[in-house]
């Protein structure tokens, strides 16, 4: 049974423990050690971290993992853009399959303005979980997901507000709409995603000034009819 286990999920950070009772492991290396370590333990349990874009909020720790024994996933060029090496860092390539423990995963491609960013399909017996953030778009044809951890960053009207009340510059809802998931493009995710397997949706990296968690909560549940959780609450 997946278990998911947030550590951090803003734009200060970000960092999630899974695990399927057997293979622990993270996604995203935006949080500091010692607060893993006060969530989830010992960091030499891990099988792994599978980071998704070189960003700061995604990547500030890998180096600190790798010192401390974790190998981390990442593609290619978000190794190249974090400037780091070693046997610890391992490249993975998008479609292509990899196991970690009793993990299969399978990378795909996200749009992003970073080098090659990453979302993650990870399935481990008959369960299986989507990962996906920091992208204006995502492919909805996965099928069985049992699971989805999804980016919802922005509520279009409060952002459009925030606009006209000088609060954010033009250029800067121009970027998120650009980079970043909000709620109208999470519903339209699962309009058009199999729904028949899902057994609970986890939404990450809302905006401080630009949403309502309450308000994305209630529209996904309302949706999909399966719990919904905020990851920063």
């Amino acid at each position: 049974m997946i278990t998911i286990t947030p550590i951090a999920s803003s734009s200060a950070g970000n960092c999630y423990h899974l695990t399927d009772s057997k293979t622990p492991l993270l996604i995203e290396a935006g949080a500091r050690p010692a607060r893993i370590r006060e969530k989830v333990g010992n960091l030499a349990e891990l099988a792994g971290c599978l980071v998704t874009h070189e960003h700061g909020d995604h990547a500030r720790y890998v180096k600190d993992l790798v010192r401390a024994a974790v190998d981390c996933f990442m593609s290619a060029g978000t190794a190249e853009k974090l400037r780091i090496k070693g046997h610890r860092i391992r490249p993975v390539e998008a479609k292509v399959q990899f196991a970690l423990g009793t993990w299969d995963i399978v990378p795909f491609s996200t749009v992003h303005d970073a080098r090659q960013p990453f979302g993650y399909l990870l399935a481990s017996g008959r369960e299986k979980l989507m990962f996906a953030t920091d992208t204006a778009y995502i492919n909805p044809q996965f099928l069985g997901l049992t699971h989805v951890m999804i980016e919802c960053n922005y509520n279009e009207d409060i952002l459009a507000s925030n606009v006209e009340s000088g609060a954010v510059h033009p250029s800067l809802r121009d970027r998120l709409k650009r980079n970043h998931f909000g709620m109208e493009n999470v519903l339209e995710f699962f309009r058009q995603t199999d729904r028949s397997r899902l057994q609970e949706v986890w939404l990450l990296h809302a905006s401080n000034g630009n949403s309502d968690v309450a308000r994305m909560k209630k529209a996904v549940q309302g949706l999909t009819g399966v719990p919904v959780y905020i990851a920063d609450e």
